[in-house]
């Protein structure tokens, strides 16, 4: 039976009969947020568009690679990480052997992840991956204070060469990739596979929804992104 197809109210028509209003706004700033609600509201639609596209992947490739990690339960290989889920997101974070201190920006986004592992873990297992000894992470774990990231060490580096999170010269790549594993056997679902290449002029690369809330927090501002700053460890 075919699912029913529903008709939406033109998006122009509900910004239309928006009933809010703000307090001593001018018809000049009415006019304008009502055509910005409009595209607003094609966004939204547009994100769930892209979100159904996603979903409808047809089947990735099968992980027949042999990885090894070492975390906080000791080691484990790739089926480990599903944690009893049939999915697992992975985000590859920039903290190799070579690094004293990882990725401000990685560290930014996880900062925000760990508040909401806990819950993005009641529907897919989510595992932070880097290359540096698992002494290292646990470590830098304790300082940021995180309490619920799961995170682990690429012991042999293969994982993060075939998945996308190191340069040809060795450089570390952030990278997110999602796994499902469906009558055992464990397949690739989906990576983030917008980068330079695919960058509009004078942005950096970006994915689209970006994973870290600070950006999108920060295109609420009249200022919007800044264009040449990045996030810092710590703040004086």
């Amino acid at each position: 039976m075919d699912a029913k197809v529903q008709t939406l109210v033109a998006a122009q028509t509900l910004a239309r009969e928006n009933p809010v209003r703000i307090a001593n706004e001018s018809a000049e700033y009415r006019a304008a947020r009502t055509a910005l609600l409009a595209e607003e509201i094609e966004l939204r639609r547009h994100i769930e568009k892209v979100a159904a596209m996603r979903r409808a992947l047809p089947p990735g490739g099968a992980v027949t690679g042999d990885y090894r990690f070492e975390g906080e339960e000791g080691f484990v290989d790739l089926a480990d990480l599903f944690n009893e889920r049939g999915t697992l997101i992975t985000y590859s974070y920039m903290f190799g052997p070579e690094r004293e201190r990882p990725c401000p920006m990685c560290t930014n986004m996880l900062d925000a992840w760990d508040g909401v592992a806990d819950s993005v873990g009641q529907h897919a297992s989510l595992a932070v991956i880097a290359r540096s000894p698992y002494a290292k992470l646990a470590a830098w774990k304790r300082e940021r204070g995180w309490k619920h990231l799961r995170l682990y060490s690429d012991l042999t580096g293969a994982y993060s060469r075939d998945y996308l999170a190191l340069a040809p010269d060795g450089s570390d790549i952030p990278a997110m990739n999602v796994f499902t594993r469906r009558d055992g056997t464990i397949r690739h679902f989906w990576s983030g596979e917008m980068t330079g290449s695919t960058a509009d002029p004078g942005q950096d690369p970006r994915g689209a929804p970006d994973p870290s809330p600070l950006w999108a927090v920060l295109d609420l501002t009249p200022e919007g992104r800044p264009p040449t700053w990045y996030p810092s460890l710590s703040y004086a």
